[in-house]
């Protein structure tokens, strides 16, 4: 593939496109951005460590957790849109039960959630499903 080709890719394109665009390429940049929200947004001063509205809604007894929750499913739909395997999505709501059902005790569930990043480990199988399965949707980390 031409140089050129792949740098017209991986430009930022429509942000309506990237809302609702159904290519691979969209489909990643949609879960990179909402797993960033998720897990990345925010930085602990001190500690240096990441976290996100996953985190800061666990602060909300049940609710909040059930929430988090609900969103981390979302990304469970992408990978399934993807057509990853039945394993794959298997994991996929693995970790976000985990993460959900330790979640909801208090204090000890608050500190699991900033600890036990589901989403990005979610994030993490949906790379490489498209980075084996769709390579031209592959980004430039730099």
């Amino acid at each position: 593939m031409a140089t050129g080709n792949l740098r017209r890719m991986n430009e930022v394109r429509d942000p309506l496109e990237l809302l609702l665009g159904r290519d691979p390429l969209s489909v990643r940049r949609r879960v990179e951005a909402l797993e960033r929200m998720l897990e990345g947004l925010f930085k602990v001063p001190l500690l240096g460590r990441r976290f996100g509205f996953d985190a800061l809604l666990g602060l909300v007894p049940v609710v909040g957790d059930l929430l988090a929750g609900a969103i981390g499913l979302y990304l469970v739909w992408e990978g399934r849109n993807l057509g990853m395997s039945r394993w794959q999505v298997a994991r996929m709501l693995a970790n976000v039960g985990i993460d959900t059902m330790v979640g909801v005790v208090p204090i000890a569930g608050d500190l699991f959630d900033f600890l036990y990043r589901s989403n990005t480990r979610n994030l993490r199988i949906i790379r490489q499903h498209l980075d084996r399965h769709y390579p031209a949707a592959r980004t430039l980390e730099g």
